[in-house]
């Protein structure tokens, strides 16, 4: 059992509700075949449809909501260690939404408001392949002023001890990052965010370097860091280069030395480990028992951060991070067992 304390791990993002349908071929056909894509209108109306046809599954999604979700599996005992903080619709997904939450014994405290509906994140399966479309919606309406800095929220943020934010944030509420990141740099707690995905560090590069003095850990994968690299003008494509370039970047809170992992698939993670980079093999999986990476890098966050609350040391919170990630790649979408079985 943890010897962690409630909300001592704070989440802030989008929560999107995953739906997953198993759909027949036809409708994929129609639609369109193993794409993952971003779309702010089309899709609510196909939403219903998929629902009306299929076998529907949901679960509470969205990056961040996905690694503190993992994280609190992989600790289980005390429940709600993980807080996590979004906006939602006033509606029949918003509530789902937030029973899932409470199931996976997170602390989800959501800004609700009635002008955009919840975000969703539908897949649809047919055999191997998976289709993703995201529509964000209410996840975009997050509001500092109205949900961050009221007391009972804020307070909540002032218990955590470590912080974490997918960098898909930053293009809904840059202020409300920096006001989390300046705050845990000023309490020497620990600041982690995400590359999260190549466009956040192209058009997204502002309020990305503003934040990056804050940040304690910068975690990515292989194409995040390349594209990171190239958009700072590092001229090189070596990812341990990168890694150290990553690092010695400016920095805040001098009490910390930033710590930069790059996950590569199922090639090793790389790591700083103080001065050096180190590689970290990532866990034998037979290609067969593959069923779906999506979700893998969001639960290697969650296993780190498991560990690193209960305040293990690096490599430990890296071991936890390739357990969580072969866990959710032997299953659809981002789903895991009853327990952990990580010693």
């Amino acid at each position: 059992s943890c010897v962690c304390s409630q909300n001592a791990l704070f989440g802030m993002g989008n929560p999107l509700l995953d739906i997953s349908a198993v759909v027949d071929k036809d409708f994929l056909d129609n639609n369109y075949r193993n794409q993952t894509r971003l779309c702010a209108f089309c899709s609510r109306c196909r939403f219903d449809e998929i629902v009306k046809k299929s076998k529907v599954e949901y679960h509470a999604g969205g990056s961040t909501q996905n690694s503190v979700k993992i994280a609190q599996w992989m600790i289980q005992e005390p429940h709600k260690v993980a807080t996590f903080f979004g906006c939602i619709g006033t509606d029949h997904f918003g509530e789902i939404l937030k029973q899932k939450a409470a199931e996976a014994h997170v602390d989800a405290h959501y800004y609700e408001q009635s002008q955009e509906p919840t975000g969703t994140c539908a897949a649809c399966i047919t055999g191997d392949n998976r289709s993703l479309v995201a529509n964000l919606a209410a996840a975009n309406c997050y509001n500092k002023e109205k949900h961050l800095d009221v007391d009972c929220n804020w307070s909540l943020v002032e218990k955590a001890r470590v912080y974490y934010i997918a960098g898909f944030f930053l293009t809904v509420s840059p202020e409300s990052i920096l006001k989390v990141a300046k705050h845990a740099s000023d309490s020497n707690k620990i600041f982690g965010l995400n590359l999260s995905a190549p466009f956040i560090s192209q058009f997204f590069k502002e309020p990305l370097m503003k934040v990056m003095p804050y940040v304690d850990i910068v975690f990515g994968n292989e194409t995040e860091a390349a594209t990171f690299a190239k958009e700072q003008g590092f001229e090189t494509e070596d990812i341990a280069e990168i890694a150290r370039r990553v690092q010695s970047l400016p920095k805040v809170n001098k009490n910390r030395q930033r710590i930069v992992v790059f996950t590569q698939g199922r090639e090793d993670t790389v790591a700083t480990v103080g001065d050096k980079v180190k590689i970290f093999p990532v866990l034998d999986i037979d290609q067969n028992d593959i069923v779906d990476t999506n979700g893998a890098g969001d639960a290697f966050v969650g296993g780190f951060l498991s560990e690193l609350v209960q305040e293990k040391p690096l490599e430990e919170c890296i071991r936890a991070g390739h357990y969580a990630a072969n866990v959710i790649i032997r299953r659809v979408g981002c789903t895991f067992p009853e327990k952990p079985d990580f010693h």
